[in-house]
């Protein structure tokens, strides 16, 4: 089986797949998945580099800082199963390409922003649609590749997530220092709201380059057009050997769906609005039909507990991520201005006093917090995340630890986020975070990957929607909490984190999957 002999029996994915190789078109995908990936963390995060300058100009509070924090998520959320059931049903180029670039235009539209709701809206608009591609992007590179490269994929993945963070700090750290301030008209821009506008690129960029790139050919396969499916492997030996299309060993394909090629190729016709709802209508109903097993056996249980585990985990990294800019910015404040005490609980007391002060000493930390020096925790954080993808990913080739890697980490990572609490300095504060951040990150990508393999492919997308959904309802009501659990005493929110992690611990020690197993 290989390039000189054709293969006249059909074939199920894997072997169509493996005979296409790996070269240049696969080199161009990744290229266009990056952006979509790092678009995910610019939505998410950038508002956190912003707050400590944005905080001056909107005269934010603290419980305000926490529900910017949450309103990107907020919309993520609402939008997450109608993205997963488009996916599933209508394709994954579609959402891709339309998500980029409707994500781009919100993002800048919050860069005009000129209050804090309006800024709510836009970043909650933001996540709306930023959901989608992110999901949608995990299940399209997965379904190029096949089962010898589909591991790396995931690595790929947590890489790209990695670069978005580290370039991300970057990025204010380069430009937030830089004073810019202009009017257009009655509008009034300052350096964040450019900053702001920049992080628009990523999403703009993705849905530009997906246009490029064909619909994947498991999901053509799932919904019976094996024709289309057929064509799309051949462009893709056609890329990657350098050969022709019709050289293609592989002439017939085989999955679980019927063919129905010839049905949904003459439903591509120009047709009536009346025919067009009742395809629309009849896809709806499809689309129900595909996710009713995710509520039967076996599925069923192992949903409820990648749901769990992620909400617990996802609580607690985004409660320590989305506020360390803010912790290092005032940490830098305390620090220049003869503090004694950097502990996390003086940088706590001193956040809780923010709304106390006279307006010369808010210009004055204001002006402070624009410092390059406040970014380079954050750069450094950033960088020992991307440092610790790198080393301990491709050990996940070894299958005793991928089988324990999970558990692992998320009891070391336990003790972690409870040493925060015991900090002295932005030092040890930037270590230990650092070092939580990295474990929790790939314990995400963990998740993520062992998903992709467990479930079937027109199932795919809206679990891994449901997966990411339930970990945003974790990120929504830890910012919110936080602040309150900020504003109660010192210990309470290292306790509550704590707890939270004991929980998701608890779960992973039951999840047991094999992610070097075929896509279903």
């Amino acid at each position: 089986m290989g390039d000189r002999g054709k293969i006249e029996e059909a074939v199920d994915f894997e072997t169509a797949i493996a005979e296409c190789g790996f070269g240049l078109f696969n080199v161009f995908i990744l290229f266009s998945a990056a952006p979509c990936l790092a678009a995910m963390v610019f939505s998410a995060s950038a508002l956190s580099y912003v707050m400590p300058s944005a905080e001056c100009d909107l005269n934010l509070t603290l419980v305000q800082k926490g529900m910017l924090n949450a309103a990107t998520y907020g919309g993520m959320i609402l939008s997450a199963v109608p993205w997963g059931f488009m996916a599933d049903t209508f394709g994954r180029r579609p959402v891709l390409i339309s998500g980029g670039w409707l994500d781009g235009i919100f993002i800048l539209c919050a860069a005009l922003s000129q209050s804090t709701l309006h800024l709510m809206i836009f970043k909650f608009l933001d996540g709306l649609i930023i959901c989608g591609p992110f999901a949608v992007v995990v299940s399209y590179l997965a379904e190029f590749h096949g089962k010898k490269h589909r591991p790396y994929i995931m690595l790929f993945v947590g890489l790209a997530v990695s670069m978005g963070s580290m370039l991300l700090p970057f990025l204010a750290y380069i430009l937030m220092p830089v004073s810019i301030y202009f009017k257009v008209g009655s509008l009034e821009f300052r350096t964040w709201h450019v900053f702001l506008a920049i992080s628009a690129v990523p999403s703009l960029l993705s849905g530009f380059l997906h246009m490029f790139l064909p619909e994947s050919p498991k999901f053509l396969m799932a919904q019976g057009n094996y024709n289309k499916a057929l064509k799309c492997l051949q462009r893709i030996y056609h890329i990657n050997k350098r050969k022709s299309r019709d050289s293609y060993p592989v002439k017939h394909l085989t999955d679980a769906v019927p063919d129905r090629s010839e049905t949904l190729e003459e439903s591509g016709r120009s047709s009536s609005l009346k025919e067009r709802f009742q395809k629309a209508k009849e896809k709806f109903l499809e689309g129900a039909r595909q996710i009713k097993p995710m509520f039967r056996k076996p599925y069923l249980s192992i949903s409820i507990q990648v749901y769990c585990l992620h909400f617990c985990q996802i609580t607690c990294v985004n409660s320590v991520r989305l506020w360390l800019p803010q912790i290092f910015a005032t940490m830098h404040v305390m620090e220049t201005q003869g503090f004694n005490d950097t502990s996390m609980c003086a940088v706590v007391e001193h956040n809780n006093l923010a709304l106390t002060r006279n307006s010369a000493e808010k210009k004055e930390e204001c002006d402070l917090h624009h410092s390059p020096d406040s970014y380079l925790d954050n750069i450094t954080v950033s960088a020992i995340g991307l440092l610790g993808f790198i080393l301990i990913f491709p050990l996940l080739r070894i299958r005793l630890v991928a089988n324990h890697i999970l558990k692992v980490f998320l009891f070391c990572s336990t003790f972690l986020v409870g040493g925060l609490y015991f900090c002295k300095d932005s030092l040890v504060t930037m270590l230990v975070s650092a070092i939580y951040l990295t474990l929790m990150g790939i314990c995400a990508t963990t998740i993520i990957s062992m998903s992709v393999v467990i479930f079937p492919t027109l199932m795919r997308t809206m679990v891994l929607m449901l997966i990411m959904t339930f970990g945003r309802f974790g990120s929504v009501s830890g910012n919110i909490m936080l602040p309150i659990f900020m504003q109660m005493s010192c210990l309470a929110p290292f306790l509550w984190l704590c707890t939270l992690m004991s929980v998701a611990f608890f779960f992973s020690v039951f999840l047991k999957v094999d992610d070097q197993q075929a896509l279903a």
